[in-house]
């Protein structure tokens, strides 16, 4: 199962009770963060959980309401006694950047692995995540990003003892691995059936709708996008900044496909989201606007 936390879902400036532009998730004991606004650690503290586990920080571009935050949260991580490495993902200048964020938090006890984008769709593989990246429209480069929690067949014993596997292997094998011993390669289709459908998760900010949004974010669990604006006829001015309005983005939930969609990012003028849900609910009906700590555990299809 994936944890899911909404940590802020203000734009441009924080607002009470509303901090800047930040998202948590945690699986099998590792925490991702994309982007890290102004109060995000004070976010993760509110809703509970620790900084101490997260393995990776994924950026979507440079504007400083989504990475302001980043130098406190990493002292507050070396602070945690963490020596385990952070792998850093964003645009490229990522290393450049955050070098220069951190004259302010110099020493740090453990290191920063930095992968910088350059194509306009990436794969990572980090640790226990698949993190696809993808280009979006902003006036600045800027990278939406789909998390993706693969899923294995079933375990199944007849089959095991029918290829002959012995016991002592099927625990690898269930894990993936591949084993072979002095009589013969055992692999995992030798004890697993057909791979069962996972999590996927996408979050894209600061952008005009695009087919690379739909493309990525197609069948998503979760797809949790911008909403600068509420009012559709702000359309002009989200254009203009190279943002989104309520209806767009439910426009691209409906074209994705994708089961759910939270809405995030507001304008600072944005003070009551609810008041324009009902339309972008119109187009996609299960479309719920964001608030700070909202939270969902996204969890594997039940077996038949």
């Amino acid at each position: 199962m994936l944890d899911v936390c909404l940590l802020g879902t203000s734009g441009m400036m924080p607002l009470p009770n509303r901090w800047l532009t930040a998202l948590m998730t945690r699986y099998n004991g590792s925490s991702l963060l994309i982007d890290c606004g102004e109060g995000t650690q004070i976010a993760i503290k509110e809703k509970g959980w620790s900084v101490h586990s997260i393995d990776v920080i994924c950026i979507t571009h440079f504007h400083g309401d989504h990475i302001s935050g980043l130098p406190g949260l990493l002292l507050s991580m070396g602070n945690s006694d963490r020596t385990e490495p952070v792998y850093m993902v964003g645009p490229k200048g990522l290393k450049r950047v955050v070098d220069s964020l951190r004259v302010i938090a110099p020493e740090l006890p453990f290191q920063l692995k930095f992968i910088e984008l350059t194509e306009p769709e990436q794969d990572i593989h980090v640790g226990v995540y698949i993190i696809r990246a993808f280009l979006l429209k902003h006036n600045i480069p800027c990278y939406g990003y789909s998390l993706l929690i693969n899923r294995g067949g079933r375990f199944f014993v007849e089959k095991a003892e029918e290829n002959q596997v012995p016991m002592k292997y099927w625990n690898r094998l269930q894990k993936g691995d591949t084993v072979e011993d002095e009589e013969r390669i055992y692999t995992p289709d030798m004890v697993l059936g057909p791979k069962r459908k996972g999590i996927k998760l996408t979050y894209c900010t600061d952008s005009r709708p695009t087919k690379a949004i739909v493309n990525n974010a197609m069948d998503s669990d979760l797809f949790i996008c911008e909403g600068m604006y509420g009012e559709k006829e702000k359309e002009a001015k989200a254009k203009e900044y190279k943002h989104m309005t309520f209806h767009e983005a439910a426009k691209l939930a409906k074209e994705a496909n994708v089961k759910e969609l939270w809405l995030t990012h507001y304008s600072p003028s944005l003070t009551r989201p609810d008041d324009f849900i009902n339309e972008a609910r119109r187009i996609f009906p299960n479309t719920k606007a964001g608030k700070d700590r909202k939270s969902v555990t996204l969890e594997f299809e039940k077996d038949e």
